[in-house]
């Protein structure tokens, strides 16, 4: 039974904590304390490349005015936990401080992964996680002639972009034959490699760290490639993916709650520990949804999750039940979206119909199901569609061709920006011998009503 009096304590600041601060406080007058010793107030952890880049400053990247807290009643710790006693139900701080709880919510977020490369903890050596990795490259920005980058992921490229943007050459260092082909179809791989070149940025595909070397203070010198070749930097970007951050949970003897990979929750976010709930990057879902990951660290998962444990912890019981997958990215200059089940190597049932424009940096790609032609998912770049309208066709089972004749109301980009929709349906009627017209065009007012349909019928 929920109680009012109860204290809620929430250790992590991002956006799965503190949407779950929000929503608490919405549905009741619990007490409320958010512990983190990254940053005082929670910011937009997307937008600290921006801040290196010069196109914002950093309390430009907090959504809430430091008076928003204490107006809503959430008290603010700025420590960090060195202890959970689930027994107990009492936190220990890392300044000697101990702080008890009736409900807990860990949300402390993913650190970079490191995998014992010699050198790996030398200075000028670090990921892109936290507001300190931040501080951390610019310490070593002053007289930097070249940094070495290693992981194709999205952390990776922003990294690149970062320095890149300051005039630093880059080396950038990509394992596989392509970049990010573990989630990117072979052509959108292709495309992004391609601009990544185009740059002047000096990307190596098939290529791994295999020792980082010093200086003789400590400090990156250069590296060693798997292939024997030294490369002379003075940064070393480790940007090869994250894990969760629980290293303080898995060294708490008094922690009665399981991990794996990351803290182990329910359908209802719960750990196996009583009033102990675990969201965003450090939860590992025991049993996900068919074509979901059981950890994803993506914003609009973390947010999700804390708005679901609220209504929980405030007395309705509610399951984590994630919408639509979707994504978005910025690779340099080209814009990227996914929504539903696209994926590098599809199964047997899976149809492709690509389309990439001359200039190859824009490219619409439908997947549909070959016996039922149902859409399945969306991957665009450089071209934008309309979130709503994706997850409506998708959700009813919308047939291809459906999709192809109303893909107008989908595109979401200017309005003086070119149309594509035309050469995507010729394409098809050219792949699958069809005679497909288009008979919606980009139109605002169409869309709209195209949305307030759906829902409608939902009410």
């Amino acid at each position: 039974m929920a109680r009012d009096n109860e204290h809620v304590v929430i250790i992590g600041n991002g956006i799965s904590g503190v949407t779950a601060a929000r929503f608490i406080r919405k549905l009741s007058d619990k007490k409320i304390t958010i512990i983190s010793g990254e940053t005082k107030y929670f910011f937009s952890r997307t937008a600290l490349m921006y801040i290196y880049m010069g196109h914002m400053k950093f309390e430009n990247t907090q959504p809430y005015e430091p008076w928003f807290w204490e107006k809503n009643r959430i008290d603010l710790v700025f420590d960090y936990v060195n202890e959970v006693d689930t027994k107990n139900k009492t936190l220990k701080m890392r300044q000697g401080d101990s702080i008890h709880y009736d409900k807990l919510i860990i949300a402390c977020g993913s650190t970079p992964n490191k995998f014992g490369w010699p050198g790996q903890d030398l200075d000028a050596v670090q990921g892109l996680y936290t507001y300190q990795d931040l501080e951390g490259m610019e310490k070593y920005t002053n007289g930097l002639k070249r940094a070495v980058i290693v992981g194709g992921g999205l952390i990776g490229l922003e990294m690149t972009e970062m320095f890149h943007s300051r005039n630093i050459p880059v080396t950038f260092l990509v394992r596989e034959k392509s970049y990010w082909n573990a989630v990117m179809p072979k052509e959108e791989s292709l495309m992004i490699g391609r601009h990544i070149s185009e740059h002047h940025i000096d990307l190596r595909l098939e290529t791994e760290l295999k020792e980082i070397l010093s200086d003789d203070n400590g400090r990156a010198r250069a590296v060693i490639t798997n292939t024997g070749e030294k490369i002379d930097c003075e940064f070393v970007g480790l940007t090869a993916g994250v894990s969760p951050n629980i290293k303080f949970i898995k060294a708490s003897e008094a922690c009665d709650v399981d991990t794996q990979r990351g803290i182990l929750v329910n359908d209802y976010l719960e750990t196996t520990a009583p009033d102990v709930y675990a969201l965003g990057d450090c939860a590992q879902v025991m049993n996900p949804m068919d074509g979901r990951r059981p950890i994803e660290a993506v914003w609009y998962t973390g947010r999700m999750m804390g708005e679901t444990v609220a209504h929980t912890i405030c007395g309705k019981r509610t399951a984590y039940v994630p919408s639509l997958w979707f994504n978005s990215a910025k690779f340099l200059d080209i814009e990227y979206q996914v929504y539903g089940n696209v994926q590098a190597n599809p199964p047997d049932n899976h149809a492709q119909l690509y389309w990439e424009h001359r200039d190859g940096r824009k490219s619409i790609r439908l997947v549909f199901d070959k016996e039922s032609n149902t859409i399945l998912g969306f991957n665009l770049m450089g071209v934008r569609y309309r979130h709503e309208v994706c997850e409506k066709w998708i959700e009813e089972n919308a047939s291809i061709e459906e999709v192809l004749q109303n893909l107008g109301l989908a595109n979401f980009d200017p309005e003086f920006f070119d149309e594509y929709e035309t050469a995507v349906v010729e394409q098809y009627n050219s792949k699958f011998n069809k005679n497909l017209k288009l008979q919606q065009k980009r139109n605002l007012t169409a869309a709209i009503r195209f949305l307030k349909n759906k829902f409608v019928g939902q009410k």
